[in-house]
């Protein structure tokens, strides 16, 4: 009978290391190309983990929807919630719902604007100070230092769009780089789309930059549809308009093959997604963690895009 008892435990002991949990995501959006190859890379992975479950949820752009999904994961009990915001500028209510559920929370990709993250609540994400950082630098190098710019922002209520154009505008300033000058900035929204737009509007306006420097690939993609549709020559040197972007997304390294991307910026979003789920495990059984997880940004360019292709 105690060998019983005794293989009994034992064997408690062998599969306890699984942990079950379910865990509730809310994206902002999945009608995002960068954001579907994150929302997959946690649903992938989730996958290889025995007893881990996830609930996604698609936000839709849309703050009070976001919300309100993150009150049922709460009123539903999960055992932790993941949590790439709409608006990151609300992320302190988000928080605070959360926390005062005692329900772990991790912020993904986009980086929370509480002041201080408290216990049980962290993000894992890149640094946005040198996303932008990079892009600019390598696009002041292909430009030698001289010639006029124009950004395409993304979405203003999104720190990574703020920061991204933050670090241009710093490099800029650089003594290797101050004889670039912004002509225009103005929010594409991270939309290819409205980004054609914004670039159609700028050549009708007689605004010719020697480079359109994007917040990320799919607006850059749609400058280069807009520069393409006005006949405008494209790539680096005189007579031609050069575009960066960042994110180095399947359809962005497919421009750079293409010739018309000159440089992009590397973010792991499968990475991120991965990331995110192993915080929410550790969380959830009470582990400690960072509270702060960063996935390295890493420069893309012809010379090194082969590397990138299969990640994104």
């Amino acid at each position: 009978m105690k060998k019983l008892l005794l293989a009994t435990a034992m064997t408690a002991l062998m599969t306890g290391g699984a942990m079950a949990a379910n865990i509730g995501v809310s994206m902002s959006q999945f009608d995002d190309n960068f954001l579907t190859v994150l929302r997959n890379g946690m649903q992938d992975y989730a996958k290889t983990k025995p007893g881990i479950s996830l609930q996604v949820e698609d936000a839709q752009n849309d703050v009070g929807k976001q919300l309100n999904q993150i009150q049922n994961f709460i009123a539903e009990k999960f055992d932790a919630i993941i949590v790439n915001p709409v608006d990151t500028d609300a992320t302190p209510k988000m928080t605070k719902l959360a926390a005062a559920a005692g329900i772990p929370l991790v912020y993904v990709n986009r980086l929370p604007a509480d002041p201080k993250l408290p216990p049980k609540v962290s993000f894992v994400g890149s640094d946005e100070r040198l996303s932008g950082t990079m892009e600019a630098q390598e696009a002041c190098k292909l430009l030698g230092g001289k010639g006029n710019i124009v950004i395409l922002m993304g979405e203003l209520s999104n720190q990574a769009a703020r920061q991204r154009t933050a670090d241009v505008e710093e490099v800029i300033k650089t003594p290797e780089c101050s004889g670039i000058k912004l002509l225009e900035k103005q929010t594409g929204n991270w939309s290819r789309t409205q980004g054609t737009d914004l670039v159609t509007n700028w050549i009708s306006a007689g605004i010719a930059p020697d480079a359109i420097i994007s917040n990320n690939d799919e607006m850059a993609i749609g400058a280069i549809q807009a520069l393409k549709a006005a006949g405008k020559p494209i790539g680096v040197g005189p007579g031609k308009t050069m575009v960066a972007g960042i994110d180095a997304t399947a359809d962005g390294l497919a421009a750079m093959k293409a010739g018309n991307l000159a440089v992009t910026v590397f973010q792991n979003a499968a990475g991120q997604g991965q990331g995110a789920v192993d915080t929410a495990i550790k969380l959830a059984k009470g582990d400690s963690v960072e509270q702060m997880v960063w996935v390295p940004f890493e420069l893309v360019t012809p010379a090194n895009m082969d590397k990138f292709t299969k990640k994104n």
